[in-house]
């Protein structure tokens, strides 16, 4: 997400720190740059324009050009111009309502009927609400079976119903959440291939008759300027709250989610950034303003963390830390953990400054499949073998290289890095917190 962009302006940026005086026309040139970098990322142009003559305004004062760090200042004003710029009109999900009824608008293939079952899922576990869903997708063949299947895989109460009239089918689900004490009523509506009258017709049609409290436009964000004009359209026929863009993962431009927001007059309220359903992030201005600058999301991190990891395993681990001492058992479960958060370039992307070692290891041989090598070597081994890795000789290694359909050197590569694992962290045991942050991280690669 916003690989492209992240990458040219921490070029711009890096060029400007390094600068001890910046004078009016090194300012100009710079936004010149960024100015690219946005158009080139699919940011619209109406978006771009606004979006530079705000910093221009703040960048090229006095105040800037004298002071002792002016290329640090000048990254300052972006990263504050860009929170403002996806902060307007922002809103959260309007849950005051019993049932809140959420519409979901948009083309076939935009990712509804995924994000309805994400969402689902979202207001179950974030919100502790009780859900039903309905689909009034009455044309796609398979989409009313997609959303009973994703309703059972999340845990909501999908509506089954005979009908086939799409209008019918959305009183009669609202006639159910009100009677069933549902708190939400999510409506999957239809979608085309292209906008045409009769899907508008009916979904202002649908929308008279529910009057949803929330009316969210679905964009595939790999659609790029083309979702503007489909927001427009979409807009004009009914009155939308808010936009979910989906498949923010595989947008390494990121201009739809600039933009999308000033062409529809709506926040963006959700991303969809990845196929499973807890793959749904609010969407936070200043976080998404610190992932396209390069400052990292630790608190992402940390949600996405607390998903996968009890209170007690990660006490657990971390009594095995401060005794410097885990396990080859430990070693995979983490590793794992990290899979399922997205792979190791993910997990790289939410800490500030990691992007280009992201981008390092996509273009090196430390990539996700080698981590998945890694825990299928320590899951070949016996229980007595994870323990005591010290026993693992000749004739063992070459039976936990069959079993995982290895080399024997991949065996012994993985042996070597938990060795090193070990040293670092019997280091880090004794260096202590005060010689940690006296003598640093070197200390610790010496």
């Amino acid at each position: 997400m916003f690989g492209n962009l992240t990458e040219k302006l921490s070029n711009i940026f890096s060029g400007l720190r390094n600068r001890g005086h910046l004078s009016e026309a090194d300012v100009s040139a710079s936004l010149r740059e960024i100015r690219v970098a946005l158009l080139e990322a699919d940011v619209a142009l109406p978006v771009v324009r606004e979006f530079i003559n705000t910093v221009k305004e703040e960048a090229v004062g006095e105040k800037v050009l004298k002071s002792l760090k002016p290329g640090q200042v000048v990254v300052k004003i972006v990263h504050e111009a860009l929170i403002n710029l996806l902060k307007q009109n922002d809103a959260p999900l309007s849950l005051s309502n019993i049932p809140t009824v959420i519409l979901l608008a948009g083309l076939q293939g935009s990712g509804k009927t995924t994000s309805a079952g994400k969402l689902a899922y979202y207001l179950q576990k974030q919100k502790a609400k009780k859900v039903l869903l309905a689909s009034i997708d009455v044309y796609r063949p398979a989409a009313i079976k997609q959303l009973q299947v994703l309703a059972t895989e999340v845990g909501a109460t999908f509506l089954e119903t005979s009908s086939q009239n799409p209008l019918d089918i959305a009183k009669e689900a609202h006639a159910k959440a009100k009677k069933e004490g549902f708190d939400v009523l999510i409506l999957d509506t239809a979608g085309r291939l292209q906008i045409d009258d009769t899907l508008m017709d009916e979904l202002k049609n649908v929308h008279a008759t529910v009057k949803p409290h929330e009316t969210l436009f679905v964009a595939d964000a790999m659609l790029g300027q083309e979702a503007y004009s489909v927001a427009k359209s979409f807009h004009e026929a009914v009155p939308l709250t808010g936009v979910v863009l989906t498949r923010v993962d595989g947008d390494a431009r990121g201009g739809a989610a600039l933009s999308v927001k000033h062409v529809t007059g709506c926040p963006v309220k959700f991303m969809g950034v990845g196929e499973k359903p807890s793959a749904l992030e609010e969407f936070d201005a200043e976080r998404v303003a610190n992932r396209i600058l390069d400052m990292g999301d630790v608190v992402a991190l940390v949600e996405k963390t607390r998903e996968m990891v009890s209170e007690e395993e990660a006490e657990d681990l971390a009594k095995k830390f401060q005794k410097g001492r885990i396990t080859l058992d430990d070693m995979a479960n983490q590793l794992e953990k990290m899979g399922k958060m997205g792979g190791i370039s993910s997990f790289l992307n939410f800490i500030p400054g990691m992007k280009k070692m992201s981008s390092m290891l996509s273009n090196s041989a430390v990539d996700d499949k080698m981590v998945k090598r890694q825990v299928g070597i320590i899951r070949s081994m016996t229980p007595h073998e994870k323990r005591d890795p010290d026993i693992i000789k000749g004739s063992r290694r070459k039976r936990i290289a069959a079993g995982a359909g290895v080399q024997i050197s991949d065996v012994n590569r993985l042996l070597k890095q938990f060795k090193q694992m070990q040293t670092m962290l019997k280091k880090v045991k004794s260096m202590g917190m005060g010689g940690m942050l006296k003598g640093g991280l070197s200390g610790l690669f010496k």
